[in-house]
């Protein structure tokens, strides 16, 4: 079965429990630029999910995140080669988790907004380059390569999953999360 067919049918029966159960707002955390990218599984089967919200009768608002901090090291582990970090210079704007966390938690104690509203962490960045800052914060040994065929991430279109003018910021910043995390 597809995560698109499941994630459909589980969101179909949650919303109706949900109607049953009188539940006043369903709060979904979804990805920026997630409806750009119809390529990716996991994409599609985030689209599907908002759409089923859309369509449930539900209030309802959905957040739409940038990438986390914490993913970016697990990323760099999956493209090791050796000593080297095989990253492509996507660029991405991420965020903190505990800001998506925040963000998440805000729009579940508003007023349902029947639309999305897109988060971002404060500063693009590409994937390459937070290799490197991570390996300057964190050294181990690799070192970061471009390469534009590595990653989940290679072959994402440019830009989007940087949000646009409308996209809210967080305030905390990569390098200031690595020195605490």
């Amino acid at each position: 079965m597809s995560p698109t067919v499941s994630t459909t049918r589980s969101e179909r029966n949650l919303t109706r429990a949900e109607q049953e159960a009188g539940v006043r707002h369903h709060v979904v955390l979804s990805i920026v630029g997630v409806d750009q990218v119809p390529d990716y599984g996991y994409y599609r089967a985030k689209v599907a999910q908002e759409e089923a919200v859309r369509n449930s009768g539900v209030p309802y608002s959905i957040v739409r995140a940038t990438q986390f901090f914490e993913f970016i090291a697990p990323v760099m582990d999956m493209t090791t080669e050796g000593t080297e970090v095989h990253l492509p210079s996507v660029r991405l704007r991420p965020m903190a988790s505990a800001d998506v966390a925040a963000a998440v938690a805000d729009a579940a104690l508003g007023e349902p907004s029947y639309g999305i509203r897109d988060i971002a962490g404060p500063e693009v960045e590409r994937l390459d380059r937070l290799g490197d800052i991570t390996l300057a914060a964190k050294p181990d040994g690799r070192s970061v390569v471009t390469d534009e065929t590595a990653s989940p991430f290679a072959g994402m279109p440019d830009g989007v999953l940087i949000g646009d003018d409308t996209t809210h910021l967080a305030t905390t910043r990569y390098e200031d999360w690595l020195k605490s995390n």
